[in-house]
């Protein structure tokens, strides 16, 4: 069992007057957190899983039902609320019909789910974000030295709850299933979402081409379709969980570039499937884009577990001069460039500092020293 850093936030916002969500992928694991939640308030929590139809037939007329029913209840769960027709109306009743019970509800579309509760629920709720295990609850919970020792394994399968440190085939096996829930399921759920063939193959594109710049028009260009279409498709796989986009830090037109973005996975083992290839690091050409993609998420998950704010980008100059990550906050941009052996930066670092004058040193993450920059 590992201990989510989310998990305590959560608890946090308990009772303060309005609904707690918890997003998330599939089988991130939101169901167990909130079972532990509810276990603390025994005899007063009350469980419903919103796919299953029964649920739906109490709460949809009318969610008072809920109350007549289990009345002596404080914390009510909502499991995969974006299941339920009108969600929002129901949320909206049931909030403002018994404010002195504590709704907590998760959902793994944000898309989905947001998008019908925003206009009722404008100033009611308490929005949380569930990922993957991060390297810090992974190092928590098995040691540092049991972490270095599986670590490529986070390269090739990822670190989902239910798959992580299991056997090789098991772990294949069960994120190709992950991976067709993903995208059958909930993906192509999801109103207006019609060109499966198109989101298919822009996955696979996207896959490809992890760390490297890319654009809605090239993207186009290639898979045969129209802007709007991969506009659509990207933001709806950004707000499923499946992708992070990186934009670039362009305050200087004439010297950097200022389109374009790039596309990181929020699970490598998610990925690696789409592509096909799950094999040892010694066997891959792309195990620099492999680490590229870690590190930059496992900084995003840091950032977010310890409320950190920043504004993150990458960078690059039309003279070619770049750096993979870049952080700002506190009136400082911090670079990060990712290597698995190390390398210079002298180049790089002159430039940039010279274009930036609140710009620190750019750090070069390895394998011997990632660690310190995640936990």
């Amino acid at each position: 069992m590992y201990v989510r850093s989310i998990e305590s936030r959560v608890k946090k916002d308990l009772f303060q007057g309005k609904i707690v969500i918890i997003y998330g992928p599939r089988q991130v694991g939101k169901t167990t957190m909130i079972q532990n939640i509810l276990r603390e308030y025994d005899g007063k929590s009350k469980y419903f899983d919103c796919q299953s139809s029964v649920t739906h037939e109490f709460l949809i007329p009318d969610p008072k039902r809920v109350m007549e029913q289990f009345g002596d209840a404080t914390l009510v769960a909502l499991d995969e609320a974006q299941y339920v027709p009108e969600i929002g109306r129901v949320l909206k009743v049931f909030h403002d019909a018994y404010p002195a019970v504590q709704l907590l509800v998760t959902g793994s579309s944000a898309f989905d789910l947001a998008n019908r509760t925003a206009e009722s629920m404008a100033g009611r709720t308490r929005e949380h974000v569930m990922f993957p295990l991060s390297v810090e609850e992974i190092v928590r919970a098995d040691g540092m030295h049991n972490f270095l020792i599986g670590f490529e394994s986070l390269l090739r399968f990822g670190s989902y709850p239910a798959i992580f440190g299991r056997g090789a085939d098991a772990m294949t096996d069960d994120l190709r299933a992950l991976q067709s829930s993903l995208l059958y399921k909930d993906i192509l759920a999801i109103d207006g979402v019609h060109k499966p063939k198109i989101l298919t193959n822009l996955l696979l594109a996207l896959a490809l081409q992890v760390g490297s710049e890319v654009s809605n028009g090239s993207l186009a260009k290639l898979l045969g379709t129209s802007i709007p279409t991969i506009e659509r498709y990207v933001d709806i796989l950004e707000k499923m969980f499946v992708i992070k986009r990186l934009y670039s830090l362009s305050r200087n037109p004439r010297v950097e570039i200022r389109r374009g973005y790039k596309i990181y996975f929020l699970d490598l083992g998610i990925r690696n499937s789409i592509i096909g290839n799950h094999e040892p690091l010694a066997r891959r050409t792309d195990k620099g884009a492999l680490f590229e993609n870690f590190f930059v998420i496992e900084r995003w998950k840091y950032l977010r577990a310890h409320s950190l704010g920043a504004n993150v980008y990458f960078w690059r100059t039309t003279d070619q001069k770049e750096i993979d990550y870049v952080e700002e906050s506190g009136g400082v941009l911090r670079g990060f460039e990712c290597a698995f052996a190390g390398k210079s930066v002298a180049t790089a670092n002159r430039k940039f500092k010279g274009l930036y004058d609140n710009a620190a040193d750019i750090q070069v993450i390895t394998a011997n020293n990632f660690v310190d920059f995640v936990t």
